[in-house]
């Protein structure tokens, strides 16, 4: 065992879940009052719920015995037997409880991130057991083609994808979209805009976020070596650069650049250059972190055009971002970086990984998309994962949870006539773009 690789491993981990929390914060603040602890249970329940589901099946069917490069077995079902086995090429061996633990927490922020896209109207318990069906259906398969090394992504299609920007970011991006048609449209969208009711709040969980991705690009490595150094600074780079790429669209397309916009631009370079961290010099991950932070504040536009209501914006940052890092990846790898990677379109590669980087895409949004359907008009027609329009107006928070997030009554003994800091406005919030005429 490389007691190093372990060390550092396992840190990477706890960044990792650390991401969580801090996602609570992020889309937490954005939200109306209201509608803030629901929100946040959402996100901080998955912790439970994948860990319970990763351990008992979940790890075994995405890194367990290969059957034809699809998913794995349930041979290393409840981790039986192997609390003292290693992983890894030697020299650079880590326990399997280490590697185990590190991946979980991608599957936990990965389900996480959906509930952005249906925020304010969704019901606790059904969404539990969304959280599990997407995670068994959807999720495992799809890391085992982009994490297994005999998955048939890495295998045969030879895609390059550093720290998951196929199965966590492209992936959660196409099911957000699937998921809010079945969920539908909050009352009064997209007439009336909720503003987000904290953005130090929302600024403090983008830092999280940030904080924990040094963990998810740079413990991708799953060593301690030159490689994580390169991809820590990648991830470093890219989250500036899309700042910036988000604030000159804004300051162009409303006349000034907001809090709001700092915060989903760092989000949005972060997970353009997630795929892309182990495979691209600097100055390519700066390149990459800006045309995520341009991309994906263009792409807040369509959920207008189409009338879809991703109300925090998944599918723009995480879906169009995603697929941005990993187009880029195509173009600006090069095995200069990574001898293990292979040279893109800009290194003299020719079109060859940029297409297989584009058919990873492609595969991913059609799964994840078109099995979010599914599974979401299941749990919509069983359960109702929608909650009703007078609980949505209401609050949502005190019908599912018996509680509010700001208690303003007198002496804070009082649990009724609450009032709310944030209220439906005729126009967009801050950072996000007002609906075409």
């Amino acid at each position: 065992m490389n007691a190093a690789d372990t060390a550092w491993v396992l840190v990477s981990a706890s960044l990792v879940m650390f991401m969580t929390p801090g996602l609570a914060l992020f889309y937490g603040g954005m939200v109306r009052a209201k509608s803030m602890l629901n929100t946040v249970a959402l996100t901080v329940a998955c912790l439970a719920v994948v860990a319970v589901i990763w351990v008992t099946f979940g790890y075994s069917l995405a890194f367990g015995p290969d059957q034809g490069g699809l998913i794995g077995s349930l041979a290393a079902s409840g981790l039986h037997n192997l609390s003292g086995q290693l992983t890894g090429p030697a020299g650079h061996r880590i326990p399997v409880f280490a590697f185990a633990s590190f991946e979980l927490m991608f599957a936990i922020i990965t389900v996480a991130l959906l509930a952005g896209a249906v925020a304010e109207r969704t019901r606790f318990w059904p969404w539990l057991v969304f959280v599990a069906l997407w995670v068994t259906i959807v999720y495992l398969p799809l890391a085992h083609w982009v994490f297994d090394p005999n998955g048939w992504f890495v295998d045969r299609l030879h895609l390059l994808d550093f720290a998951g920007g196929t199965a966590v970011e492209t992936d959660s991006g196409a099911a957000s979209l699937a998921l809010a048609f079945v969920v539908g449209k909050r009352v009064g969208w997209p007439r009336e805009q909720p503003r987000p009711h904290n953005l130090p709040m929302v600024m403090l969980g983008a830092g999280v976020l940030w904080f924990g991705w040094f963990g998810f690009n740079a413990g991708s490595a799953l060593a301690a070596d030159g490689l994580a150094a390169t991809a820590f600074l990648n991830t470093m780079l890219a989250g500036g650069t899309g700042i910036l790429g988000w604030l000159i669209v804004e300051q162009k397309r409303d006349g000034r650049p907001t809090t709001l916009g700092v915060a989903s631009g760092a989000v949005a370079g972060l997970v353009g250059i997630t795929p892309a961290c182990g495979f691209v010099e600097p100055l390519g991950g700066a390149a990459i972190g800006l045309a995520a932070g341009i991309l994906a504040a263009l792409a807040i536009r369509l959920k207008y055009r189409f009338g879809f209501d991703d109300s925090l914006d998944v599918v723009a940052v995480h879906g169009i971002g995603g697929i941005t890092g990993l187009l880029a990846t195509g173009l600006l790898a090069t095995t200069a970086v990574n001898a293990a990677g292979a040279n893109g379109l800009f290194y003299g590669g020719g079109f060859t990984q940029l297409g297989r980087q584009a058919l990873a895409a492609l595969v991913t949004v059609a799964y994840s998309g078109l099995l979010t359907l599914a599974i979401a008009a299941l749990v919509q027609r069983t359960l109702g994962l929608r909650a009703s329009r007078d609980v949505e107006l209401s609050g949502i928070d005190e019908h599912e949870h018996a509680e509010t997030a700001y208690d303003h009554g007198r002496f804070g003994l009082s649990h009724t006539a609450v009032p709310h800091t944030g209220f439906l406005h005729h126009h967009a919030s801050p950072g996000h773009p007002d609906p075409p005429a």
